[in-house]
């Protein structure tokens, strides 16, 4: 019967928490990707939502268990990592690897602490010096009363350092084939290490610019030999350079993708939102406007996403109106001599969600129509909504689904419309003017891409 009332409760209180919705704060994103003290719960809530309250001591560690107590594992590391050789020049230092497993330490959350399960069952991943740092990335086993699991844990101290000057410098999830880490300044540079599976190819991206054609032009490369490790130098700059890399294993590319840590920007002034740039971004834009504080926080916002300085782009508000019943806007960067950006943004100065970012080319940007899909409110779901802006120039837009038919879409004196799209179905928006000339075409994005740079994956960049 007690167990009856568990599972009652159980499904009662997960139903109750799936029907909240909140508004999506991107600021909550960024902040995890630029920084390196990543914190990464062990396992899901809904776990020990069945364990009775008289077992809560043990399970949170407060009465410990017997070293030889089974437990349940809640999932493995991927194998290709788990099984590897320690690489980097401290690879064959026995003695510096065996105080680095005896200076390891747990990791309490808010289920409890995760103690090491077994100093004998941690594998060092990679051990070195590298530019400005010692850096160690250790596979632990860690244990929650009868729960265990896998973590990638990271421990960086001065070159040189012993054992015991190595901090802890954060943790990921160990069920990735590549696991990397990234820091810098924008006085000193920084450096980035990428580990993939012995024998694959790895190349790091040490800089970026977004050009004119609307594509990424990476800068030189650096280039592992075939232990699967690459590491790099990255110069200073005032905004985190958009450091990325790929891994290929077997002929076959298992990652690419940014390179995301902790990076210190300038602090000079020049990623400022200003007064007189919010003045000049709404110059010639449509709709009713924003209030200062709402544009402002969208354009930080879009910087910080395009890893972009204030002082080097052009912002213009193309649009604001309203999306689930609160401020919306569509604005675009552009980078001098570069390709433009353009993201579509709802929400107020402390919650918003971005819809829309993407790279397009710089020649006739201000002459497309642009689209997005809705997102469920609270959820990344896709809707079959479509909200729909179109340029100035443009008397008419019309959709297409599939390569079918063309459709009308109705659209206000600030050129915004809505129409519908089957999710998963690829669809364009095509504007047209007054006299009937074809203005460009460009695409729906299927999904919402939001990791790495806008323009890195084919979703967020249109090339013609």
């Amino acid at each position: 019967m007690t167990h009856d009332l568990d599972l009652a409760l159980r499904d009662s209180l997960t139903s109750a928490a799936d029907a909240l919705t909140t508004p999506d704060d991107p600021w909550p994103h960024f902040s995890r990707r630029e920084t390196a003290r990543r914190r990464v719960r062990r396992v899901r809530g809904t776990v020990f939502a069945g364990v009775l309250a008289a077992a809560v001591g043990v399970q949170t560690n407060v009465v410990p268990l017997p070293s030889w107590t089974p437990s349940i594992a809640v999932a493995a590391p991927w194998a290709g990592l788990a099984d590897a050789p320690t690489r980097g020049s401290l690879a064959g230092d026995r003695v510096w690897l065996d105080g680095l497993r005896g200076h390891i330490k747990g990791l309490r959350d808010s289920e409890g602490l995760w103690e090491v399960a077994g100093r004998d069952r941690i594998r060092v991943l990679y051990a070195g010096d590298i530019p400005g740092h010692r850096l160690a990335i250790a596979l632990v086993p860690l244990r929650l009363g009868v729960f265990m699991d896998w973590t990638v844990m990271f421990y960086k101290g001065p070159v040189g350092a012993a054992p015991a000057e190595m901090v802890e410098d954060g943790n990921t999830d160990a069920r990735s084939p590549v696991v990397f880490w990234a820091q810098g300044d924008a006085t000193n540079g920084g450096a980035a290490v990428v580990v993939g599976p012995p024998g694959s190819a790895v190349t790091i991206n040490k800089g970026f610019t977004y050009s004119p054609q609307g594509v990424i032009d990476y800068q030189p490369t650096t280039a592992s030999g075939a232990n699967g490790v690459a590491v790099a130098q990255l110069p200073p700059s005032p905004v985190d350079p958009g450091t990325s890399a790929q891994v290929t294993n077997n002929g076959k590319v298992i990652f690419e993708g940014g390179i995301v840590g902790g990076w210190n920007f300038a602090d000079d002034g020049s990623h400022e939102v200003t007064d007189a740039m919010l003045a000049a971004a709404v110059k010639g834009s449509r709709g009713p406007g924003l209030e200062p504080a709402i544009l402002a926080t969208f354009v930080q916002s879009a910087l910080q996403d395009s890893r972009l300085s204030a002082k080097d782009v052009t912002v213009h508000l193309r649009w604001s109106g309203t999306i689930n019943g609160q401020p919306a806007a569509l604005l675009t960067l552009q980078p001098h001599n570069g390709g433009v950006l353009a993201y579509a943004m709802h929400g107020n100065a402390s919650s918003w969600r971005t819809d829309l970012r993407l790279l397009l080319p710089a020649d006739k940007a201000d002459q497309r129509p642009l689209a997005w899909r809705v997102r469920a409110n609270g959820s990344d779901a896709m809707t079959d909504k479509v909200i729909v802006v179109a340029p100035a120039a443009a008397a008419a837009v019309r959709l297409t689904i599939d390569g079918g038919p063309s459709d009308p879409v109705a659209i206000d004196s600030s050129g915004y419309g809505t129409t519908t799209v089957p999710p998963g179905k690829r669809a364009a928006v095509t504007a047209f003017a007054a006299d009937g000339t074809t203005l460009p075409t460009t695409p729906v994005p299927l999904g919402s891409d939001f990791g790495g740079l806008p323009g890195a994956s084919p979703d967020t960049r249109v090339v013609k």
